[in-house]
């Protein structure tokens, strides 16, 4: 029998653990250890919104998930949305832990988005107000970066239009 495999799930922006139910379901049945965590503020998770300072406080129970693995454990890191933000500096800061890691629909940071930049740019953003959420920041500010085609614009695509 191949070796249990040990997926960590990472929600997005506005979920917590509780959205990967189906998925976590479905490893466990196919005999692999799953671990769905909730992220600062989010979930069950107790810290509340307004107690966040920056993004790193949004992802440090993954991060703290991280350092508390034994050395030679090795996990899939799968995130939606915002959790590949998380994954991202998971992965600078914990290589040799990670196996792979899987964007579902995720944020992936990169030349022209680093995790710095995009720090940056929520943190300076005068259309945002200072009071909004900072997943919910963070989600608005990088939606404003990118061209979402529309349905008609899609058919046309894949007509040759």
């Amino acid at each position: 029998m191949e070796r249990q495999k040990h997926f960590v799930l990472v929600h997005g922006a506005g979920h917590g653990a509780w959205c990967w139910y189906k998925v976590a379901t479905l490893l466990k049945a196919a005999g692999h250890k799953v671990t769905a965590l909730d992220m600062a503020a989010s979930g069950l998770h107790p810290k509340r919104v307004e107690e966040l300072r920056d993004i790193s406080d949004y992802f440090e129970p993954l991060m703290e998930f991280m350092k508390s693995l034994p050395p030679e454990e090795r996990v899939i890191l799968v995130g939606h949305s915002m959790g590949g933000l998380c994954n991202s500096v998971a992965m600078e800061r914990f290589p040799e832990k990670i196996s792979c890691a899987v964007f579902a629909t995720a944020i992936i940071p990169g030349p022209d988005l680093s995790f710095t930049a995009t720090e940056e740019e929520v943190s300076f953003s005068p259309s945002l107000p200072p009071s909004l959420p900072l997943s919910l920041s963070l989600s608005l500010s990088l939606s404003t970066r990118t061209h979402i085609p529309r349905k008609n614009e899609m058919f046309q695509r894949r007509k040759g239009a």
